[in-house]
């Protein structure tokens, strides 16, 4: 296999298949720095795009920024590049989460990741009821096993435990509609679709998906105290599969992989037919994320509750164009 070039066009294309990734409110937290001089890539987090309220600790924007990681390392390997990241390369620059340095020697690349690569723009979190098909036992393994790569611990949820979860999603959903702070900041991340003047983050109002009857869908329902006339009402699945995303630490660096993990399960779940969406709301909240763990057999800290299954795939979110997240040196 002879070493692609790496030019700058290359760098865009890499960056481009990054910021696909999903992150909290789609606010897309993210900066990218390339050195042509040494080849490397920086990952930094961009401040202006925190969620002070929903995430006062970072540690959603960390998993964002690590499945973009993970994009990126897909990406590169798909063009024949090595990409090993180092996470939080300078201590004394947080906000550098980590630095990639692309190696074009044309050796092998991990093939894993390659077969990963067509799953990237194909995925798209989906609010929409699901089926009530169950997801067979090789498929789940495969998915442990693309968390366990990146260092986390995929768990499906059964019996009470399941429960218990589903009920925890209700409480937070209430809770966040109630907090005024909350709400609003909510809000600033979500608009109405116009001709005249489209987004580039956020969440557009034709991804909320539909209400359930008796409001208590397993997602987020991103229209909050606010009435949209015309919005369908949808019966969501009866059993919901979910499962629990967590991380032996509870650290800036546990965070990255724990982003990483996810985007890993997100992209096999995507090759293996699934669509896939977010419960974020109880993990937001300290006295309901420590209840989320399984009190018999869990261990580590939950990060993510990933609702999985078949039905419907989501629309398209929107991204900022490249040139505004990528900043290219000599």
């Amino acid at each position: 296999m002879s070493a692609p070039t790496l030019d700058d066009t290359l760098v865009r294309a890499l960056v481009a298949d990054a910021v696909t990734a999903p992150s909290q409110h789609n606010a897309q937290p993210w900066r990218f720095r390339y050195a042509r001089a040494d080849h490397t890539l920086t990952l930094d987090a961009d401040p202006d795009r925190a969620l002070p309220q929903a995430d006062p600790t970072g540690r959603g924007l960390h998993l964002g920024c690590g499945a973009a990681l993970l994009n990126l390392r897909v990406s590169a390997a798909h063009a024949g590049l090595h990409a090993a990241p180092a996470l939080l390369p300078d201590p004394r620059r947080p906000a550098a989460l980590a630095a990639v340095r692309l190696d074009a020697s044309g050796e092998p690349v991990d093939p894993d990741l390659v077969g990963l690569h067509e799953a990237i723009h194909a995925r798209h979190t989906s609010r929409l009821p699901y089926t009530d098909r169950e997801i067979p036992p090789p498929v789940r393994t495969a998915l442990l096993a693309a968390a366990a790569v990146e260092g986390a611990c995929l768990t499906f949820l059964t019996g009470p435990h399941r429960e218990t979860v589903l009920d925890l999603i209700t409480q937070a959903e209430g809770y966040n509609r109630l907090d005024e702070a909350r709400d609003a900041e909510q809000r600033r991340w979500t608009h109405e679709t116009t001709a005249a003047s489209p987004a580039d983050d956020g969440i557009p109002d034709y991804a909320f998906g539909p209400r359930s009857p008796d409001a208590t869908a397993p997602v987020r329902d991103f229209a909050g105290r606010r009435a949209q006339p015309g919005r369908a009402y949808a019966t969501f699945e009866r059993r919901p599969q979910l499962a629990t995303l967590s991380t032996p630490g509870d650290a800036p660096a546990d965070w990255l992989r724990g982003g990483q993990a996810l985007q890993r399960v997100l992209l096999r779940a995507t090759r293996q037919g699934l669509v896939s969406s977010f419960a974020t709301q109880p993990v937001e909240w300290p006295d309901l994320r420590w209840i989320l763990r399984d009190p018999v057999s869990g261990a580590g800290h939950v990060q993510m509750i990933l609702r999985l299954g078949y039905g419907p795939e989501g629309p398209a979110t929107p991204r900022r164009p490249v040139d505004q997240v990528l900043t290219i040196t000599p």
